[in-house]
């Protein structure tokens, strides 16, 4: 097994788990848990202790987008796209939020402050439409409520 010269906590992560079944996934995971990404120098040594190609493990990586390839913003907004909150106003709130970051899904502030993630649902239906703002869950939310959390969170940082 060949790896460069990386965190020695991702070695422990990735050494742990290689016997598990469908091993990727949880490696995967780990790493991001543990750095709230997954480095792309990480990918070697993931496909060379998995014998799986770069390609391969860098495939999975993209495709889940869960998954992010360069470090989050200190805070993640989370806004949700089902069906409920769609119904009451979510995509005009999306296009506001966006906007007034500057980003898009799956983006980072220039500077580091707020990730924007869609979420499918977080289960509060009743108060649609609704976000995360870091980990606070916050429902029925108009654009103007939003600018006020964004306001809040920027003066706690």
């Amino acid at each position: 097994m060949t790896v460069g010269a990386i965190n020695p906590d991702i070695q422990d992560i990735i050494t742990s788990l290689k016997d598990k079944p469908g091993a990727l996934l949880p490696i995967l995971h780990g790493i991001q848990d543990l750095l709230g990404y997954v480095p792309s120098e990480t990918v070697p040594a993931i496909a060379d202790t998995l014998n799986l190609s770069r390609a391969e493990v860098h495939g999975v990586i993209s495709f889940y987008h869960y998954f992010r390839n360069n470090p989050p913003g200190k805070t993640t907004v989370h806004v949700c796209r089902a069906e409920s909150c769609q119904a009451m106003g979510a995509m005009g709130l999306e296009r506001h939020i966006k906007q007034q970051l500057g980003i898009d899904y799956h983006e980072t502030t220039q500077d580091g402050a707020f990730s924007l993630e869609p979420v499918y649902c977080l289960g509060l239906c009743a108060s649609s439409p609704n976000i995360t703002v870091g980990h606070d869950i916050h429902g029925k939310v108009t654009a103007e409520y939003f600018d006020k959390l964004i306001a809040e969170t920027k003066g706690a940082v």
